[in-house]
């Protein structure tokens, strides 16, 4: 048995060898996809569809605390409803997928199905908003969207996807301005508090915004590889979409307005991005509030009397303290399972054998940084909510400081060329704000503009790329 579990983890590719590889045999190995016979498609297998699950019911939470309900929408979009927002239809074009005939009759129309749901909450909310007191409409919704992606790999693209998407309605540019910021700092604090996961707030450049957007702000994370990762998006649309769809209202002066709206959504991306920030060579490390199981209890010489009852005791009074725990009684050698929760990220384990009975103690094993300690049964419960409190802490701080150590500052091009050949995190350089300037960077140095960050530095004075007056500091790099 223990051969096998070995083997499990030398089955993991190393990191250091080959980051693309390591994270696939992750999502395989440790049971969180399985490929579809659907070419871009995957299965969400349980565990994963379980942190998918807690993700939801946080974030969720938090959307209702901010004043917003769930509705539901159709999955699909004639062409014609599509067509009324003209830069908004030309940004997903290449990702549409269409649907042509209902059983054998061809359609009279063609059917987009869902690539984003802009066009059907406005369409919505031309029948519902009459009058001002109809305003704010704060709304999401939970499903799926499907784009046509060319290149795919597991939670970070693929064809079919899970997330939610929010639309909102205002009677000001203020108050929709005011929405879009303050979701994009409902993402962050969601990113921050339950995925350990630190991020930088900011605005997307113009050549990078949302296909019909006044602005797009966005929240960027930096992986363990170096390369950033966009975790959420908020957008604010001004009037342009209710102009297209006619979405007007009755104002206190009984004159007729045009709404200010919003978009904002998060994805199963964000599994990806647990992986690829916590995870280490032997698999998944997962943050306590949102790991299926928070603690796993392994009775060890579990046939000897009174092991396996007091394993399922301690199960018990962990479970009524609102712990997630789960009970390894199979007959698997101890450290085959060792090995196996680990790379499956459990948070903490819970050793129990005879001697420990005995002592009136048991050992505890932290996932995150290895630390195994022995401590007394009594008072287990809350012993237990204090170490994987406190592993959320941790976890969030080592994220912090590897991406504060994989990110430079760029004063000139001799020191950006430097960094971008022989460094991998993100840059932060001044720009002018031409895209042309924007342009040249990535085509030069192979790094993007990733945003605009809310809290700027001054860097120097000009755009070390044209020479002309700086305007921002922009964080730079490769992403995913």
């Amino acid at each position: 048995m223990a051969d096998k579990s070995t083997k499990a983890v030398k089955e993991i590719t190393s990191m250091e060898e080959d980051f693309g590889k390591w994270y696939t045999d992750v999502v395989l190995k440790t049971q969180l996809v399985d490929y579809s016979s659907v070419k871009g498609c995957v299965i969400l297998q349980p565990y994963s569809y379980a942190i998918w699950e807690n993700i939801q019911k946080n974030l969720d939470a938090m959307f209702k605390a901010t004043g917003h309900t769930n509705v539901y929408m159709p999955m699909f979009i004639p062409e014609s409803l599509l067509q009324k927002e003209k830069d908004h239809v030309e940004g997903f074009a290449p990702e549409v997928a269409w649907v042509t005939h209902g059983g054998s009759e061809p359609l009279a129309e063609r059917l987009c199905v869902r690539p984003t749901s802009e066009t059907l909450f406005c369409e919505y909310y031309s029948h519902v908003v009459q009058s001002y007191r109809d305003l704010p409409k704060l709304c999401n919704q939970w499903c799926s969207v499907v784009r046509w992606e060319k290149t795919t790999r597991p939670f970070l693209r693929s064809r079919e996807f899970l997330w939610q998407e929010g639309h909102t309605a205002h009677a000001t540019a203020q108050e929709a301005i005011e929405e879009t910021e303050r979701m994009l700092n409902v993402y962050a604090e969601f990113c921050e508090k339950y995925l350990a996961i630190p991020v930088v707030k900011g605005r997307k450049t113009e050549s990078d915004k949302f296909a019909g957007a006044e602005a797009t702000y966005c929240i960027e994370a930096l992986m363990h590889d170096g390369v950033a990762l966009q975790a959420g998006t908020s957008h604010y649309f001004g009037d342009g979409f209710a102009k297209a769809f006619g979405i007007q209202f009755a104002d206190k002066d009984n004159t007729l307005k045009y709404v200010y709206q919003t978009s904002w959504g998060v994805t199963t991306r964000l599994i990806g991005a647990v992986i690829m920030t916590h995870g280490d060579d032997n698999g998944l490390v997962l943050p306590p509030a949102i790991a299926p199981t928070e603690m796993v209890i392994i009775p060890v010489a579990m046939h000897k009397e009174g092991v396996l009852e007091k394993a399922n005791e301690l199960k018990a009074a962990l479970a009524a303290a609102g712990i997630r725990v789960d009970l390894d009684d199979s007959e698997q050698s101890p450290g085959w399972k060792y090995s196996q929760y680990e790379m499956k990220g459990v948070p903490l384990r819970l050793e129990i054998g005879p001697r420990d009975i005995e002592n009136g103690c048991c050992m505890l094993a932290r996932r995150d940084n290895g630390e195994k300690k022995s401590y007394p049964l009594e008072n287990i419960a809350e012993t237990v909510k204090e170490i994987l409190a406190q592993i959320q802490v941790d976890m969030l701080e080592k994220a912090r400081e590897r991406r504060d150590s994989m990110t430079y500052a760029a004063h000139n091009t001799d020191e950006l060329k430097e960094i971008t050949e022989s460094k991998q995190g993100f840059v932060k350089m001044m720009w002018c704000g031409d895209e042309e300037c924007e342009k040249a960077v990535k085509e030069t140095y192979g790094v993007g503009s990733r945003c605009i960050p809310f809290e700027q530095e001054n860097l120097g004075d000009v755009c070390p790329i044209c020479g002309k007056p700086a305007k921002h500091m922009v964080y730079w790099g490769k992403a995913y």
